[in-house]
């Protein structure tokens, strides 16, 4: 069978002292548990890997509970197939907006695709400068006052949208699919 590219993000590692990974042990993880051509980018839980088909929800449920067994913690993992990363890479809606800074941009992506009436609600209640875009299991954010200071972080859109989110800043996931495209 042949191998597929993946895209395993995990959410809140290596995160100011708490869940500490070293990508070195991770990646040797994952290959002793099938997975193939392991890649890792910075440490904040960015993985590019070749696994047998297989539907991404299942990929991340299995990537969870090795790092469980393996680590001591449990830590969300979104996983993306690669067609839907060249994807979200080519409909970001902000791109196509001249005056929009790409340092200010990020990918939040989702577990699931979000509700319509949620997303909204957070749209009419942002108070902020920040925009949010809807696409395929992925909001994109537009923060121009930075993202460290947005309210649409990983835990309030968890907790609206009742969904596993992590939020990687544009050149992140530019840089992902660069990754995979050498695989």
């Amino acid at each position: 069978m042949k191998a597929e590219i993946y895209i395993a993000l995990l959410r809140g590692i290596n995160v100011g002292g708490h869940k500490i990974v070293k990508m070195e042990a991770l990646r040797k993880v994952l290959a002793d548990n099938g997975f193939d051509a392991v890649k890792t980018y910075i440490q904040s839980g960015n993985i590019i890997l070749k696994a047998s088909k297989s539907n991404a929800e299942k990929l991340a449920e299995k990537i969870s509970h090795l790092i469980e067994n393996e680590f001591g913690f449990l830590v969300p993992v979104i996983v993306l197939e690669l067609q839907l990363l060249k994807d979200v890479i080519a409909h970001n809606p902000f791109l196509t907006e001249k005056y929009k800074d790409e340092s200010y941009l990020h990918a939040t992506f989702l577990s699931d695709n979000p509700s319509t009436v949620v997303i909204e609600e957070i749209v009419a209640n942002n108070q902020d400068d920040d925009e949010l875009m809807v696409g395929e299991k992925v909001l994109y954010l537009y923060c121009p006052n930075s993202y460290s200071k947005s309210k649409l972080t990983n835990a309030f859109l968890e907790k609206k949208l009742k969904l596993h989110t992590t939020t990687r800043n544009w050149r992140t996931t530019l840089k992902l699919l660069e990754i995979a495209d050498t695989l």
